[in-house]
């Protein structure tokens, strides 16, 4: 394992060697220490599956639909996961990097030690999912997503898009939002209750206050 640190917040990630894992397409009800390249599991369904200790690298797992089972240790690279369900599912330990998320649900998902970076979630829909632990989302793209009844507090957004993603009634308290985009982000403000920005974002979340508030603006 290593660790890795995305401003206050120290993740705990697998530090997997290709060499001591064993090549295979074959998913069946799980992987464990599997080398897997370039696979196409294009809707696939998963009910209970394990995958620990694995290397996972340009998957088609695209409208997919795994209920239930997780994700362990695990590092997952180009992988696409557009269009899938992914409900009740617990991910720990793993990092996930450029990898498309673009119109997936995630249900009831659980995160701890996970860190997303360079991946796409736009017009995603996240519901009640949580976080037990480190979760860092860097570089990327959150747009017209829908998060609703999330609870993750401590969670790090660190330079990504956020114009379009609606939070409604979810629990961010000492996120960390520095460097994101905030234009356009649809929310109350009691979603970002206790959260840390930067100072250049300060004229967004006045307009977002704006917005919120339904405030009328004059000259004096």
């Amino acid at each position: 394992m290593r660790t890795t640190t995305i401003g206050d917040v120290k993740v705990l990630l697998p530090d997997l060697e290709p060499d001591d894992l064993d090549n295979t397409t074959h998913l069946a009800d799980g992987l464990t220490e599997a080398l897997v390249e370039g696979a196409a599991w294009h809707g696939a369904h998963l009910e209970d599956a394990s995958i620990r200790s694995s290397l996972i690298t340009g998957v088609d797992l695209s409208e997919s639909t795994w209920e239930a089972g997780s994700l362990y240790g695990c590092e997952i690279t180009r992988t696409d996961f557009s269009g899938a369900t992914l409900t009740g599912i617990t991910i720990e330990r793993c990092a996930i990097t450029g990898s498309r998320f673009t119109g997936t649900r995630l249900t009831d998902v659980r995160l701890k030690d996970v860190l997303f970076d360079g991946c796409r979630f736009d017009y995603a829909t996240l519901q009640r999912v949580a976080a037990s632990g480190s979760v860092a989302f860097t570089d990327c793209i959150l747009t017209n997503g829908a998060w609703s009844s999330c609870r993750l507090p401590g969670l790090v957004l660190r330079s990504c898009d956020l114009a379009g993603l609606e939070l409604d009634s979810c629990h961010l308290v000492g996120a960390d939002l520095r460097g994101s985009r905030l234009h356009g982000l649809k929310t109350s403000l009691d979603n970002l209750r206790s959260v840390t920005v930067g100072r250049g974002q300060l004229p967004d979340l006045t307009q977002l206050t704006i917005d919120v508030l339904d405030l009328t603006v004059r000259n004096e």
